[in-house]
C-alpha cells in the first residue's frame, strides 16, 4: 500500500514507524518524478509489511523538504528508527532502489 506523507502525519508515520520507511519527495509538475512514480507504487506492494513506502509532495510540505535538505526531486530518503540512513537523488531504475530497500 502506498502511503501519503505530509506535515500532519510525518512524525508519526515516518519518524516513529516501527519498520523502515522510504519517502519519495516529489511534485506534480516534475517529469522525472512521474517516471519514478510507477516504480514506487509497485515497490510499495512488494515490500508491504517490511518497508513502509510513501510519497511526500514538496510543494505541500515545504518545511519537511527543507529540513531534509531536499534540493532536487525526485529524492528518495530511506529512514530507519527515525534517522536517514540512505538517499537517492534523481530517477533511477527499479533494481537500484530495490538494492537500497534490501539493505534496510
Amino acid at each position: 500500500m502506498l502511503h501519503h506523507f505530509n506535515q500532519a502525519n510525518f512524525e508519526q508515520e515516518v519518524l516513529q514507524s516501527d519498520i523502515p520507511v522510504m519517502v519519495d519527495f516529489y511534485a506534480d509538475w516534475c517529469g522525472p518524478c512521474k517516471m519514478v512514480a510507477p516504480i514506487v507504487e509497485a515497490l510499495s506492494k512488494e515490500y508491504e509489511g517490511k518497508v513502509k513506502i510513501g510519497k511526500l509532495n514538496v510543494d505541500e510540505s515545504v518545511a519537511i523538504a527543507q529540513k531534509y535538505n531536499v534540493m532536487s526531486i525526485p529524492t528518495l530518503l530511506f529512514i530507519k528508527n527515525g534517522q536517514v540512513v540512505d538517499q537517492i537523488v534523481g530517477a533511477i531504475p527499479k533494481p537500484s532502489i530495490q538494492q537500497k530497500l534490501n539493505a534496510l
